[in-house]
């Protein structure tokens, strides 16, 4: 694959340029190159994969048709392989800054989209798949300090934690699907949340306590602690009580905030953090289409599976845009042989 090939001030010219290196954006960037086009994909992540390479490549997925459970990691590089056969051009560590058209006659209606290293991407539409934006973790207040030393709030290796006492904090999907995870592998695992009630799927809560988990409830973090490295955890109870913990790792599994960054100066219409399109995917901007999470209509469901056929629609609707002579429907690709 072509990784970053183009260094800082680059000048690039394709038809298709994705914004978002996840899921979605690899079957976009697929799907375009069995419509001929020529693609790049531009995403700040130093890898392709958006959220699921970031935050959670290690668990296992239920939701992809075909897959009964997929690996994160490993449907990333299912998707990057699928994509690879076309030869798209990768942009990553890069993030896209502006959005403006081409001037004059010559441009065609094409636009350029600035990147924050000076880099210059030219294309006959953008195709924006950047999931939830970008994304910071909530901070842990007990653990400034402390994060890479025995704090975390992803996993991206799991062996890492083999044979340690692990804290799990938070009551979201995310806590408890690291509880799951990491119980095969340490020597402990103890999930605490500030309150009594869980934010996660029930019936995966029900899992972790049917594994034996220590789970404990109206409880917060007062203190790490340890001295070459993490060795221990305080925790405040409810009635005033403290509780110490044996840890070399925290799990700071507590949410994250997110924003589109600069696309929201991109003059598209936004509802909340996600980008408005119409039935052919199309924004408010003319060339512009949105796919996957990033996207916005009525009766929007948020799954993986939605962002590929959300891929499909915008790029067969693209290739008419770029080429008016094309047919919207292509076949299908199993008879493109």
């Amino acid at each position: 694959m072509a990784w970053n090939t183009y260094g800082r001030g680059m000048e690039l010219e394709v038809d298709l340029l994705i914004v978002g290196a996840g899921p979605t954006g690899l079957f976009a960037a697929y799907y375009a190159g069995f419509r001929d086009l020529s693609v790049a994909l531009v995403d700040a992540l130093p890898e392709a994969g958006g959220q699921i390479t970031a935050m959670y490549p290690e668990k296992m997925i239920f939701d992809v048709a075909g897959f009964p459970a997929v690996r994160g990691r490993e449907l990333v590089t299912a998707l990057v392989q699928q994509a690879d056969q076309w030869q798209p051009t990768y942009l990553l560590g890069r993030q896209a800054r502006t959005l403006s058209t081409v001037d004059g006659p010559a441009g065609g209606g094409r636009l350029e989209v600035g990147l924050a290293d000076g880099g210059v991407v030219r294309a006959g539409a953008v195709l924006i798949t950047a999931g939830i934006g970008e994304f910071r973790p909530r901070p842990l207040p007990a653990g400034d300090g402390w994060l890479d030393r025995g704090m975390v709030h992803f996993v991206p290796k799991l062996n890492v934690h083999t044979g340690q006492d692990v804290v799990v904090v938070g009551g979201g999907d995310s806590a408890f699907d690291w509880a799951l995870a990491l119980h095969p592998i340490a020597a402990s695992v103890t999930l605490v949340h500030r309150r009594a009630t869980f934010r996660a799927h029930p019936p995966t809560v029900r899992q972790v306590r049917e594994l034996g988990v220590e789970i404990i409830t109206d409880a917060e973090v007062l203190e790490l602690r340890g001295d070459e490295g993490l060795a221990e955890v305080e925790l405040g109870l409810k009635g005033g009580d403290r509780k110490v913990l044996p840890a070399q790792a925290v799990v700071a599994a507590l949410g994250f905030t997110a924003d589109l960054g600069p696309i929201e100066s991109w003059g598209l219409e936004l509802d909340h953090r996600a980008v408005l399109v119409d039935t052919t995917m199309r924004t408010a901007r003319d060339r512009v289409y949105a796919a996957g999470d990033v996207a916005h209509y009525p009766g929007k469901v948020k799954l993986i599976a939605t962002g590929f056929g959300e891929a499909a629609t915008a790029v067969n609707n693209i290739a008419v845009l770029l080429d008016p002579e094309a047919h919207l429907f292509p076949g299908h690709s199993s008879n493109a042989t």
